[in-house]
This record gives C-alpha cells, sequence and structure tokens, in this order.
C-alpha cells in the first residue's frame, strides 16, 4: 500500500479521477431522458449546493495549501492573495474577450458573428469548465494524492446539478434530448485537459506551486460568482439556494477534513 501514492502514481491517478469527475456532468444530464419537469426551485437549490462545494474546495484544497507551500504567514498569504487576483482577472479577461454564450443564462460575450452557435458553447465549455479541472491537477501536482482525490470528489459532486442544468437548458432551447446531453457530457471532459495542465505547470515549474494553487482558486472563485450564484438568484428562490450553499459548503468542509 505505501507504494500506491509514489510520484508516477499520483499523476496517474490525477488524470483518471479527472476523467471520472468529468463524466459526472454526463451522470448529472441523465435524468432528461426521463423527464424535464425539473423545478427551478429544486434547480436552483442543486446549483446552490454546486456553488457551496466550489466554495469548500477553493478553501480548503487550493487557498489553505497555497498558504502553506509559500511558506506561511506574511509571505505565504501574500503569493496567495496575488495568485488568487491573478486567476480571478485572467478568467475574467478571457470571458470578456472570447466570443460565447454563456451555459446557464444564455448570454452572449465576444465578437461571435463568424462563429456558429454550436462553437460559441463550446468555447464557453472551455473557459467556464477549465479552471476545475485545472484545479484538480495542481491539487495532485504536489503529491499529495490526499487533497487531489478530495478536490475530484468535490468536483465531481457540483458537476452532477451542473451537468443536469445545463441539460435543461438546452432542451428547453429546443436542442434535441442526445444533443442537449452530449454537450452536458462534453463540459465535464474539458476539465481532463485542465488536470492535464495543472499536473505539467507544477512538474516544471515546482516552486511556483503555491502561486498555482492561488491562480486556480481565483479562477474558480469567479465561475463561482459571475456564472453560477447569479443563475440561482434570478427565479425568485434566493433563500433555497443559499441553503444550497450552505450544505454544500458543509459536506466539501467535512470530505476534505475526513478525507485530507
Amino acid at each position: 500500500m505505501t507504494n500506491i501514492f509514489n510520484s508516477e502514481n499520483v499523476i496517474f491517478i490525477g488524470i483518471i479521477t479527472s476523467i471520472l469527475a468529468g463524466f459526472s456532468t454526463g451522470i448529472g444530464a441523465l435524468p432528461i431522458f426521463f423527464t424535464r419537469n425539473v423545478s427551478n426551485k429544486t434547480l436552483d437549490t442543486m446549483l446552490g449546493f454546486a456553488a457551496g462545494v466550489m466554495l469548500a474546495a477553493t478553501s480548503f484544497s487550493l487557498v489553505i495549501p497555497a498558504i502553506d507551500a509559500g511558506g506561511g504567514g506574511f509571505k505565504g498569504a501574500g503569493i496567495t492573495l496575488i495568485g488568487i487576483l491573478l486567476g480571478g482577472i485572467f478568467l475574467d479577461f478571457t470571458d470578456k474577450h472570447s466570443p460565447h454564450i454563456h451555459l446557464l443564462d444564455k448570454r452572449e460575450e465576444g465578437n461571435k458573428s463568424s462563429l456558429a452557435k454550436m462553437w460559441l458553447f463550446i468555447i464557453a465549455i472551455t473557459i467556464h469548465n477549465f479552471p476545475e479541472g485545472l484545479a484538480v491537477g495542481v491539487g495532485f501536482g504536489d503529491g499529495n494524492a490526499a487533497n487531489g482525490i478530495t478536490l475530484a470528489i468535490g468536483i465531481s459532486l457540483q458537476n452532477l446539478p451542473e451537468g443536469m442544468a445545463v441539460a435543461l437548458a438546452l432542451v428547453r432551447e429546443k436542442y434535441s434530448m442526445k444533443k442537449a446531453f452530449l454537450i452536458a457530457l462534453l463540459t465535464g471532459l474539458v476539465e481532463p485537459i485542465g488536470a492535464f495542465a495543472g499536473l505539467l505547470l507544477v512538474s516544471i515549474a515546482r516552486p511556483l506551486l503555491p502561486l498555482i494553487l492561488a491562480f486556480a482558486a481565483g479562477a474558480m472563485l469567479f465561475v463561482i460568482s459571475d456564472e453560477i450564484i447569479p443563475e440561482t438568484h434570478k427565479n425568485g428562490y434566493e433563500r433555497q439556494a443559499t441553503y444550497g450553499v450552505l450544505i454544500g459548503f458543509a459536506v466539501m468542509m467535512f470530505l476534505d477534513v475526513t478525507l485530507g
């Protein structure tokens, strides 16, 4: 058992778990083949749960390890602060200047005139799901398999309601159930690419680990605030969504402490 988590195996486990986490969006989308009658109240509560899971994963599996890896104290906090801001600013810049349609609320951004709608969805998928894969990759990249596995479990949990939300939104936009399911599945399959990038970054620039961890945290925070939480507050079920956030945060906190 002691050899299971050597450096080579950690990388392999990181890639496999990120793929499994990605597939969870497809699992979450499966109910559209049986019913479309999922209330906005239920969906907003589930998306709130997803946001809570992501917030806890960001806090306990990215921010705290970034501070520790940076040496703790003023130095560790300073490096982490810079990384969080860089991650958020980078995703904001990418979000503003890449042509895409937001997966949940259908807002269109960037110069989209020459691209088919399907490509706009695919670009949006890449922008908003890449940070989750990156987070898993850097979680494994420092050789801490327990932290990486916890992150992958958290991403899997939040991908389930996200996959359902995306698939339902597409079906309501007159996409076929098959196409809606495939697009929802694709949203998760971007994540292993991000995980591989995270593993590669840490392996070639290990001294930058605290900055990379914090960068992934900043990108995740941007997605939570820009995409997920606003979606849960537009149908009048803010209170239910807030309880979803609380429960998701608490569940992920418990998993992080007990599994890590």
